[in-house]
């Protein structure tokens, strides 16, 4: 796996990370948006929103465009992505670039169960069979 700064995304704190999974959930958020729905569970003034939006910005996990005189910050990739670029590193760190090793290691610490690997499995096979039709169809144009 190449690692560029895009791969290698800063952690999240924990306040960036709710503001995160706030973004996420309902996409192109102003700070004062952010602020007002997080008010109940996690209130923040107005400078400190602020702040977590930009230093989510400068870690890569937001982008920004001004209306007028607001920002409107938009995440910069979707969380499954984020996700996944994780667990990569993850792999990459802890299992010698193994992803057999870790899936190994969640099923011998309980982390996955039969039912999910039967899923996992399945899903494989459906995208193995998509990719040969689609190979197929690209063979069919080029003869």
């Amino acid at each position: 796996m190449t690692n560029t700064p895009y791969d290698r995304l800063k952690s999240l704190g924990e306040v960036e990370q709710v503001v995160m999974d706030y973004v996420w959930t309902h996409g192109p958020s102003t700070a004062d948006a952010c602020r007002e729905a997080l008010a109940s569970s996690r209130p923040m003034k107005d400078s400190t929103i602020r702040t977590v939006l930009r230093r989510l910005e400068e870690k890569g996990y937001l982008t920004h465009q001004i209306q007028g005189r607001t920002f409107i910050y938009t995440a910069s990739d979707a969380r499954q992505n984020v996700a996944v670029r994780a667990v990569k590193g993850i792999i990459d760190r802890f299992c010698g670039g193994s992803a057999e090793a870790l899936v190994l290691g969640m099923v011998d610490n309980a982390v996955l169960d039969r039912k999910q690997l039967e899923r996992l499995a399945r899903r494989i096979g459906e995208k193995q069979i998509a990719e040969k039709q689609i190979a197929g169809k690209d063979r069919r144009k080029e003869g």
